[in-house]
């Protein structure tokens, strides 16, 4: 028996190839237009045809929209760095006519960003570390050998004798510098932060004119924590009045000129985060109690632990912020003041 082999090389026909055949036989002639058009395959096969088509223009639009721009980023110089920078400049928001070459940042990185890029830390620091000492009579060679610019958190709990500010430093006392009536503002300084960690103040300002009874932490008023960092020097020179650098840390050392303030109630207090900023830092608990709970990155999770430590009053926590993941919660019964400051 003849086997005949298919012509493997004929090209297949598409759908419409094949109706355009059909429609040519005689018989297929006598049906009128309008029931040919009725037909369900016959109005699929338009849908999908007009789709095509509106797709093909789509694409031209696109490539020519495309085109115009890449013309216009060639002649304005928008392809070389110097040429991006200067569109940049221009374009950025200048609302107030401030000088933008002066500006610390023109595109501010997201905090993820910049968790995801940070430097790689060394888990030496700490591997095997299961509690945050306590010291005390620490001296500044003991301190910079071991401490001061290790990784290693440290509690130093005899670091405030000769400050005043234990006893001088209140809400009330804070309120006289910073409320309604005080010439001194947080927001005075482009290098000013404040953090509101969650609450509904914006502004420090807000915070020291919240009713007395949510100070007093009356029951039924939002417990509330805040922070700043102090960049008024006229500010600074009332407050640094009650404190000084801590005796511990080494001679060559200088502390920012920048000190963060952080205060609030029990059961409040900052999530978990890390910081970005230069240097590693004291924080000196002025009144009430913290409980601070800090946990490696990432990469250290097999070598290192999570620590847990409650700094009191009169207590200073050496803690470099920029390698240690941290929290904080007020604890006890006494609104929280904290001082904190960088060091180099």
């Amino acid at each position: 028996m003849n086997v005949v082999a298919k012509d493997q090389s004929k090209p297949r026909l598409t759908p419409y190839d094949l109706f355009l055949r059909i429609s040519k036989k005689p018989e297929f002639a006598q049906i009128l237009p309008h029931r040919i058009n009725n037909l369900s395959s016959v109005i699929r096969l338009n849908s999908e045809t007009r789709r095509t088509l509106r797709f093909m223009q789509f694409c031209k639009l696109w490539i020519g929209v495309c085109t115009l721009l890449f013309l216009l980023c060639f002649i304005c110089g928008l392809h070389t760095v110097e040429g991006f920078t200067k569109f940049w400049f221009l374009w950025s928001t200048n609302t107030d006519n401030e000088d933008l070459a002066n500006k610390l940042c023109t595109l501010e990185i997201p905090s993820t960003l910049r968790n995801v890029f940070m430097p790689p830390v060394d888990c030496n620091m700490c591997h095997n570390l299961k509690k945050i000492e306590r010291k005390k009579n620490l001296s500044p060679e003991q301190f910079e050998k071991k401490y001061a610019y290790s990784g290693i958190p440290v509690v130093v709990s005899d670091a405030m004798v000769n400050w005043t500010a234990r006893e001088v430093f209140s809400f009330s006392f804070l309120q006289k510098i910073y409320g309604l009536n005080s010439s001194t503002h947080v927001d005075d300084d482009v290098d000013c932060q404040f953090f509101s960690y969650g609450t509904e103040f914006e502004t420090l300002e807000e915070v020291f004119n919240m009713s007395s009874e949510r100070v007093l932490m009356t029951e039924g008023y939002k417990p509330w924590y805040i922070g700043w960092s102090n960049c008024n020097p006229l500010v600074a020179n009332i407050l640094r009045k009650h404190y000084e650098q801590p005796y511990f840390l080494p001679h060559t050392s200088e502390s920012s000129k920048l000190d963060w303030i952080f205060i609030g109630v029990p059961g409040y207090g900052a999530d978990m985060h890390i910081d970005h900023v230069e240097y590693p830092s004291w924080q000196a608990q002025i009144r009430g109690q913290k409980l601070w709970t800090i946990e490696p990155v990432p990469e250290c999770y097999s070598k290192c632990s999570t620590l847990q430590v409650t700094v009191k009053p009169g207590e200073i926590l050496v803690l470099d912020t920029n390698r240690w993941y941290h929290k904080t919660v007020v604890v006890g019964k006494e609104i929280s003041i904290t001082i904190g400051s960088e060091y180099d």
